[in-house]
């Protein structure tokens, strides 16, 4: 593998980690914790996606699914705005990104708040109403350009940058706050910091982000992820996968699946490869999770951590060529 210079390394680590967490846990989305155990045993690299798997059926081992390629529009869009996002823009992106998608025969589309806030954009309601009610974890998934690009000091610019990521289609508390979350911890692992300060910068991020956007009803995500990364502490990995599931939960919503993607890091000390597989490991969103957990790993440990086969099968399969991306983003930091 190319040796780059450490911070280049670790915003690498962050974009495959993203891609490396989002194509393990491919397979096993929408699937219960239960049946992933009983098709897959326990999961150990990357598997095809199971033909009666509502999502993702067709699509083979290694491939990455909307998590990776959304990210890779709002990083895309971050460059050509030189730092920031237009939300129409954005909204014109994602409509495109589905008719290709849907074009190809896929059946991983759009997710159920950024599907209602682009048809709201496209009956003309404005970007700053269209995402009114997006709580589910969409725009947590795609955020981890902005940790990239941009350092998390001051936080207050920081958050605007991320709102810009996520307004159109989830402009709520929530949509925010996990957003911000992931943000903050990349960009503090790209930045240098431990897994800790990653933790730490996700829960402060989280309590700012949530003042931001329209009020939705929905637990604290500062506060669960605090509470998911001591609940599995100590616990073996199969008594731990449990609890996430029944008690911090891997649905759609931002304030299950953002705090379990924490779980999972803590429980594997950031270990890129063991976070992602063991968030792959518990089925419900677990795409998304393994997808946030593997970005902030991998901005903590670098592109230099993941291993090399599984970076090359993920080029292989998607044909992706990050590098030039990441390097673009550095530079608006």
């Amino acid at each position: 593998m190319t040796t780059h210079p450490p911070q280049l390394d670790r915003a690498l680590g962050a974009y495959y980690g993203l891609a490396l967490g989002d194509a393990l846990g491919m397979p096993t989305q929408v699937m219960s914790r239960a049946d992933v155990a009983r098709v897959y045993g326990h999961l150990t690299g990357f598997e095809p996606a199971r033909p009666d798997n509502p999502v993702s059926a067709g699509m083979p081992a290694g491939a990455v699914t909307d998590d990776t390629d959304q990210a890779v529009i709002v990083g895309r869009l971050i460059v050509e705005g030189r730092g920031t996002v237009d939300p129409l823009r954005l909204a014109e992106e994602l409509i495109g990104w589905e008719e290709d998608m849907r074009a190809k025969g896929s059946l991983d589309l759009l997710g159920p708040s950024t599907k209602a806030a682009l048809e709201a954009v496209a009956r003309g309601v404005p970007p700053k109403e269209a995402g009114r009610n997006g709580s589910t974890n969409g725009a947590a998934m795609r955020v981890t350009p902005v940790g990239i690009a941009f350092d998390r000091r001051p936080l207050e610019p920081f958050l605007d940058r991320v709102v810009e990521s996520c307004q159109v289609t989830h402009d709520t508390t929530v949509g925010i706050a996990g957003a911000a979350a992931v943000a903050a911890a990349v960009s503090t692992g790209v930045a240098g910091g431990s897994l800790k300060e990653a933790v730490a910068a996700a829960v402060e991020a989280a309590r700012s982000g949530a003042r931001r956007g329209h009020w939705i009803a929905g637990a604290d995500i500062a506060a669960r992820i605090e509470w998911a990364c001591e609940l599995a502490a100590g616990l073996d990995e199969s008594t731990a996968l449990d609890r996430i599931c029944a008690l911090v939960g891997t649905s759609v919503a931002s304030q299950e699946s953002v705090p379990a993607a924490f779980a999972v890091l803590t429980l594997t000390g950031g270990d890129p490869w063991r976070a992602a597989l063991m968030a792959a490991n518990l089925g419900g969103d677990s795409d998304t999770i393994a997808a946030i957990a593997g970005a902030v790993a991998g901005s903590v440990h670098g592109l230099s951590a993941l291993p090399a086969d599984a970076v090359r099968t993920l080029r292989e399969v998607n044909s992706l060529d990050l590098e030039p991306l990441a390097t673009r983003l550095l530079a608006l930091r």
